[in-house]
């Protein structure tokens, strides 16, 4: 989540504030859980003062996210919780790797602005025009449909300079009443629709790679890409729908044309030029991958999951593998074979966002220990004592609701691996199968639309001076509810046909 200093608070922004208090209460939070005498193992005991420092530096990001995560793992070891092999096993998870080949594919898309390519082809389809409504909704599909597949915050990056260049070409035009209104709902539109289609598809956003990750490592329970999707999508289309009605019905004026806008896309993309040997590779790569990732569920969709086919694809195609050798590919399909250059350059590699990397297997690594401590089991005893909920609706609810208040408040990242392990513990000490809860509570960490320091993505827009305050809390606020509202039901009722639980 990105610094926001806008909002001065006696003299220091607000986000510096909170890392000075984050550092003063991280060691207090430690010491506070280590002399409480909570009937718990050693080990136990000791991983929990671990854990309430670093929820406290990941709330406030008093140091980096990722780094707070190596520190408690390391921690773990240097009292005794767990002996490194173990501690560290986790950053060697298959899921780590499933990241990685993610991320370079991501990067040799931005590399070789095959991004750009695909939002200028979407904006100048027949039909969009110079309306307004049509306009916002394919601006926001555009945004929605990349962030699927690479970074929310990267998806958003690329598409806000093309909507202001939009909206400054449109301005300029003498005669084009342009409401402000509209400038607010379209950029909201871009982060919006950002956040809304991580939702999608398990490598979309960090959360859905965590969350799934503690499902596959503490329920014993696989997760395919196909089921993934035949969920997010639901949830990503409804909410999608929701948030381009919600802004266009207070940001889209009525009977105004914007002319101009099909031209001003038309050039951008004329002046993408022809496709290049590195887009065309780069969109190879990416298509095996996904048609990879897929296969196996629509195989099991039609012939069940005891199919030879799917068995083997299952056992010698896993996500991970699967997408490093989707990146693979970038460094073996030529650009330029006379200068020996391939279609990713490893100086290019090299920059994916290896933070997100790191804080994945810390955060699986604590939420493992949390498990095998005895941690987990205990929270959730006294969760479900006192909280009451006996009912796997009523925990889908809790856990998804839980899951985007933290969101607002800390990294979406950092919500899922506080929350789903949790999720987890409660609802085996309740005797609820977990897996749908965790699930929900996996979505939920990629809400959080009210604040400019919910997420990146809407730092990004708010920062254009376009978007008031109040108008994205407005819109923000009703878009969780929804979200929350609409997670909930497509969990509990697809849920049981999807998974078969």
């Amino acid at each position: 989540m990105e610094r926001d200093t806008s909002e001065p608070l006696g003299g220091e922004s607000a986000s510096l504030v909170r890392e000075r208090v984050g550092l003063a209460l991280a060691p207090l939070a430690f010491a506070a859980l280590w002399l409480v005498p909570f009937e718990l193992s050693t080990e136990a005991h000791r991983l929990a003062a671990i854990m309430g420092a670093v929820v406290v530096l990941w709330v406030t990001e008093a140091i980096p996210m990722a780094m707070t995560a190596f520190l408690g793992v390391a921690a773990a070891v240097v009292l005794g919780i767990a002996p490194a092999t173990v501690a560290f096993a986790p950053f060697a998870d298959p899921l780590i790797f499933l990241f990685i080949g993610t991320f370079m594919l991501a990067q040799a898309i931005f590399f070789h602005r095959l991004d750009r390519r695909f939002a200028f082809s979407i904006l100048s389809l027949p039909g969009v025009g110079d309306s307004p409504a049509r306009v916002l909704v394919a601006y926001a599909a555009v945004s929605c449909a990349i962030s699927m597949w690479i970074s929310n915050t990267a998806t958003v990056a690329m598409m806000f300079p093309i909507g202001v260049s939009l909206l400054q070409a449109l301005e300029s035009r003498v005669g084009v009443a342009l409401p402000a209104a509209f400038g607010t709902a379209l950029l909201l539109s871009n982060a919006f629709g950002a956040s809304i289609g991580g939702i999608a598809t398990p490598v979309g956003t960090p959360p859905n790679l965590i969350g799934i990750g503690f499902i596959r490592r503490e329920l014993g329970v696989d997760l395919p890409f196909f089921s993934w999707m035949a969920l997010g999508l639901p949830v990503v289309a409804l909410l999608l729908a929701w948030a381009l009605f919600d802004l266009a019905r207070t940001g889209v004026p009525r009977g105004t044309r914007l002319v101009g806008a099909s031209d001003l896309v038309r050039r951008e993309r004329a002046a993408l030029g022809p496709w290049t040997r590195g887009e065309r590779n780069t969109l190879f790569a990416f298509g095996a991958t996904v048609f990879l990732w897929v296969l196996p569920g629509a195989i099991a969709l039609v012939a069940g999951q005891e199919a030879p086919a799917y068995l083997w694809l299952a056992a010698h195609l896993p996500e991970g593998v699967v997408a490093l050798l989707g990146a693979g590919l970038l460094f073996v399909l030529p650009t330029d074979l006379s200068r020996h250059e391939f279609t990713l350059p490893w100086r290019e590699a090299v920059r994916i966002d290896w933070w997100i990397v790191f804080l994945y297997g810390g955060g699986i690594a604590l939420g493992t220990l949390a498990f095998k401590t005895g941690l987990a089991e205990a929270l959730g005893r006294s969760l479900t004592a006192l909280l009451g909920v006996h009912s796997a609706f009523g925990l889908i609810a809790l856990s998804t609701a839980l899951a985007t208040v933290l969101s607002e408040t800390t990294s979406n990242t950092a919500a899922a691996n506080m929350v789903v392990p949790v999720v987890i513990a409660f609802a085996q000490s309740a005797g609820i199968d977990p897996v749908l809860p965790a699930i929900a509570a996996t979505m939920g960490s990629s809400l959080g639309f009210m604040l400019p320091v919910s997420t990146p993505c809407n730092a990004i827009v708010y920062g254009s001076g376009r978007i008031p305050l109040l108008r994205m809390m407005r819109h923000g606020v009703v878009l969780d509810v929804v979200g929350v509202m609409t997670i909930v039901a497509v969990v509990t009722l697809l849920g049981p046909i999807v998974l078969g639980r």
